[in-house]
């Protein structure tokens, strides 16, 4: 017999546990559902990105132009690139020499002229005059002369264990060497360039009985420079301290490592 609609009517709660799951699954299939979806469309677009930049001048290692690859450079933060340019392949007295008339090869012949300033043969005399004569500019050599005669003579050898010609304690090995680690122009004009060149050195005596190991130090040259007609040579230099990196851990080597590398690593001849 049917109930009327005046007749009271039954209710059950179902304890919550107890409740139809039904809806809370379709509620836990949407999150899973929109995360398949966003990973789908993100994977398409980066397909979709790296096919379109593929055929794009300079976006492979050879591509662009030299002021792109700087730009870029200069916005990352790595610094000028290398030119890519080979060294000179002329030498004058063992130093490189007809640096290209430009400003890559004025940075080119700074770099070389500041190795040959900071080697272990300007301690000694008649090497030293030689140096002066190949790298400086003729209407400048006397005063450089003077000024690095001043600098690398005298009181400066002896501080390092040398004699008045220069020369090591026997069974000891002098050590002197400047390699650089970058360069930048700060002026540049047909007839006068302003170079400064980062450097690392290492400079002291090797060997069991040496007072003066070798130790490694970072400063920077400013050369002026000057364009003869022929190639770019040297009118005026100054130095500063570093930058200068924090020391790493490495252990220091032994006197004879020290003099065996010395005597077996040979120099560069540095383009820009």
């Amino acid at each position: 017999m049917p109930l009327s609609d005046d007749q009271p009517h039954t209710r059950t709660r179902l304890p919550v546990d107890e409740q139809p799951s039904a809806l809370p699954t379709i509620r836990q299939s949407r999150p899973l559902r929109t995360l398949l979806t966003v990973l789908v469309v993100v994977t398409l677009l980066v397909v979709a990105i790296s096919i379109a930049n593929r055929g794009k001048p300079g976006s492979g290692g050879s591509g662009g132009s030299s002021a792109d690859h700087a730009a870029a450079n200069a916005t990352s933060g790595a610094g000028p690139a290398p030119s890519g340019d080979q060294p000179v392949g002329t030498t004058v007295n063992g130093i490189a020499s007809g640096f290209p008339h430009s400003e890559q090869g004025a940075q080119s012949a700074a770099a070389n002229y500041a190795v040959a300033i900071g080697s272990a043969d300007m301690f000694r005399t008649d090497s030293r005059h030689t140096i002066v004569a190949t790298i400086a500019d003729p209407g400048a050599a006397g005063a450089l002369q003077s000024r690095l005669d001043q600098g690398f003579g005298g009181d400066t050898a002896a501080r390092y264990g040398l004699d008045a010609q220069g020369r090591a304690p026997k069974g000891l090995t002098f050590v002197s060497r400047t390699v650089p680690v970058g360069t930048k122009s700060t002026g540049y004009s047909d007839a006068d360039a302003k170079v400064e060149v980062w450097c690392t050195g290492l400079t002291g005596l090797a060997g069991e009985r040496s007072v003066q190991p070798v130790t490694a130090n970072w400063f920077t040259l400013a050369l002026s420079l000057h364009w003869t007609g022929s190639d770019w040579k040297l009118a005026d230099f100054t130095s500063r301290q570093g930058p200068a990196p924090m020391p790493g851990d490495q252990q220091a080597a032994t006197a004879d490592e020290i003099t065996g590398a010395v005597q077996q690593f040979g120099g560069f001849r540095y383009a820009r």
